[in-house]
């Protein structure tokens, strides 16, 4: 998941791989948005790859911080995932991984038990 964002009133967070390594794009777009009415304050992480905005509620919208974000090409809102999704998809996968550890166990004893049987059978 290369493109993300969470949302809570006053703040969003978008996650962007355009961001990653680039140290000059980071400072555009903190110079960039900071500029803008509404917005308080920007910081990216060109670590994570991601912008952290923090807003006045009453004079600017997360939908319009939104918009120019992924107006200014920074941003991909069709390939992004909300934290809800990003949670669900965590989830999913720690499940398979937890379902594949316990059946594996379950044939290892299984096998294990049949191994004893055999020899117990054998002898």
């Amino acid at each position: 998941m290369s493109y993300y964002f969470h949302e809570v009133p006053g703040r969003l967070r978008f996650k962007t791989p355009l961001l990653k390594g680039n140290h000059s794009l980071g400072r555009k777009i903190e110079e960039y948005l900071s500029a803008v009415s509404g917005i308080e304050s920007v910081r990216t992480s060109t670590v994570t790859g991601s912008i952290v905005v923090h807003y006045d509620l009453k004079t600017i919208s997360s939908r319009e911080i939104t918009d120019i974000v992924t107006g200014q090409g920074y941003f991909d809102k069709k390939k992004a995932v909300t934290s809800d999704q990003y949670l669900n998809h965590s989830f999913e996968k720690v499940g398979q991984a937890v379902g594949k550890a316990v059946f594996g166990a379950m044939i290892e004893k299984a096998l294990e038990g049949s191994a004893l049987s055999l020899i117990a059978a054998l002898l």
